[in-house]
């Protein structure tokens, strides 16, 4: 008599039997379709299912037909995990069910290998298992085992360099003042600028009580050294192309200056170089020629510095050169500045009357100097001629009439100020007393004494050449240093590697993009 459970499924099959209390294993035969049985021989899972305990064969059937989606992930992980050659331990009907689950479940596996995620990538390799198929104990986290992201090209390479090119190089200037020490270290970028790539500033006082005495004071010059050796582990850190360090107005007017340049060298193997009032007065108008529109024709460009102050008269003809210093008509440098005139008159405690006497001592040096009046200036201008002002002083004034909560180098350079708005800065700042000013953000406690007597010096220069509107620049002798031995290395003039197509050269417009900017010729 023919059984009637032969010929069914074999999820159906298996339940009948874990119901009767009976399992069989389902052994394939030679011929097609056809299958014999036989009794099992005891196994556990057999055994565990008589007794009716949980197993994959003596689960009720109707969870056997709500599961199998589910049940077919769990077998695949387990699969995964036992290691290669090694059969799983399965009897009766789920012996025959995992075997065509896993037909499935490779059929699937393959079609999911080939499926690809958002970006284009494989979601697995081929011949490994998904990430959902690997064991628990198996998966590490995916911090640990994700690859270390590649930082991006712009991070590797300084702009327009490609892989097959040498870095952009390194220059870096340094420039130890009467009153602050500051670096730079920076790379050109687009013709006539660059990206700074490390910076430093240091208020050191170098100048303190040279006035007095004519000589450099030791509190002042071992804040300098200290200054100077946090400057050279920067620069020694680096590989640079080019640099040039200077000393201004402190070190050339000190006896002991020259001294102090020695020592510099023995403590911090940095040789720096007194420059003169001239190449001061050079850099300055160099630091700013970015600052100068193409429409301007004169400009007085002045840097109110510790020691000195350098004034410069510049006209630009039609034929404008790339360097904005060949256009120096007039040029002066007054033996004043910020710490020298408040150690005179006073910095912390300034009256209206006090204020006054400094600004008419600046005159008197002024009244000596051969320039030429507002007057000319504007006839041969016209209507482009205006105020370009660098230094901490200008700087200070912008930032209080922003009413900054915190300085913005970004907010204040290149800043338009009208001859209203600084008068009013001039006189909001005369109304403080010295914690006032102190207290300012922008101002803080070391340069409340000085910002008094820098005031005093710009308005000695704004009767002197009275113009509606003042640009200010922060920035000065270190930028001008930078673009000097950029504009002579001509960093600028390197051809822009241009990216191709396989099989396809340069255009004619690519050809021309390639020539030497024309511009940076000195």
């Amino acid at each position: 008599m023919k059984d009637p459970d032969h010929g069914a499924k074999p999820s159906e099959s298996g339940a009948s039997a874990a119901g009767r209390g009976e399992a069989h294993k389902l052994v394939p035969r030679g011929g097609k379709g056809k299958r014999r049985r036989r009794k099992s021989s005891g196994s556990p899972s057999a055994v565990a299912s008589r007794s009716g305990h949980p197993g994959e064969a003596g689960r009720p059937a109707a969870l056997d037909e709500a599961e199998p989606a589910r049940k077919r992930k769990r077998r695949r992980r387990s699969k995964a995990a036992r290691p290669q050659g090694q059969a799983p331990a399965v009897s009766g009907a789920a012996a025959h069910e995992t075997s065509i689950t896993d037909k499935k479940g490779q059929k699937r596996g393959k079609k999911a290998r080939q499926r690809r995620g958002l970006q284009g990538r494989p979601l697995a390799s081929s011949g490994k298992p998904l990430a959902a198929e690997r064991p628990a104990e198996t998966q590490r986290p995916r911090e640990a085992s994700a690859a270390p992201q590649q930082p991006r090209k712009d991070e590797l390479r300084a702009p327009y360099v490609t892989p097959s090119e040498p870095p952009v190089p390194l220059y870096a200037a340094l420039d130890l003042g009467t009153n602050n020490c500051r670096l730079l270290v920076a790379q050109p970028t687009r013709p006539g600028q660059f990206r700074v790539v490390d910076a430093f500033s240091r208020i050191v006082r170098l100048g303190e009580g040279l006035g007095a005495s004519g000589r450099l004071s030791d509190d002042a010059m071992e804040r300098s050294v200290e200054a100077l050796k946090i400057c050279a582990g920067k620069l020694n850190a680096r590989s640079i192309r080019r640099r040039r360090l200077i000393a201004t107005e402190a070190a050339r007017a000190a006896e002991n200056g020259e001294t102090f340049m020695m020592r510099v060298a023995e403590e911090t193997g940095l040789d720096l170089e007194i420059i003169d009032r001239e190449t001061e007065a050079r850099l300055a108008v160099s630091g700013c020629s970015s600052l100068v529109d193409r429409e301007t024709k004169s400009v007085v460009l002045f840097d109110i510095g510790g020691g000195s102050s350098e004034i410069a008269v510049i006209r630009i003809g039609d034929n404008r050169s790339s360097r904005l210093a060949n256009h120096i008509t007039h040029w002066t440098s007054l033996p004043v500045g910020v710490v020298t005139l408040s150690e005179r008159h006073g910095g912390e405690h300034v009256t209206p009357q006090s204020f006054e006497t400094m600004v008419r001592e600046v005159e008197g040096m002024l009244d000596r100097f051969d320039g030429p009046s507002v007057e000319a200036l504007e006839s041969a201008s016209g209507s482009g001629f205006h105020l370009i002002g660098t230094s901490g002083t200008v700087t200070t004034l912008a930032g209080v009439h922003l009413d900054l909560p915190r300085y913005d180098r970004r907010r204040v350079d290149g800043l338009w100020l009208t001859d209203e708005e600084v008068s009013a800065m001039q006189a909001r700042l005369l109304s403080w007393d010295f914690a006032a000013r102190a207290a300012n953000p922008c101002i803080g406690p070391d340069r409340a004494d000085l910002v008094l007597a820098g005031c005093a010096i710009l308005e000695a220069i704004r009767r002197r050449w009275p113009s509606t509107r003042m640009r200010v620049a922060d920035r000065g002798l270190r930028e001008g240093l930078l673009t000097d031995m950029m504009a002579d290395d001509g960093a600028w003039r390197r051809a822009r590697p241009r990216r191709y197509q396989r099989g396809q050269g340069p255009t004619a417009a690519s050809e021309e993009r390639l020539r030497p900017h024309e511009g940076n010729k000195a």
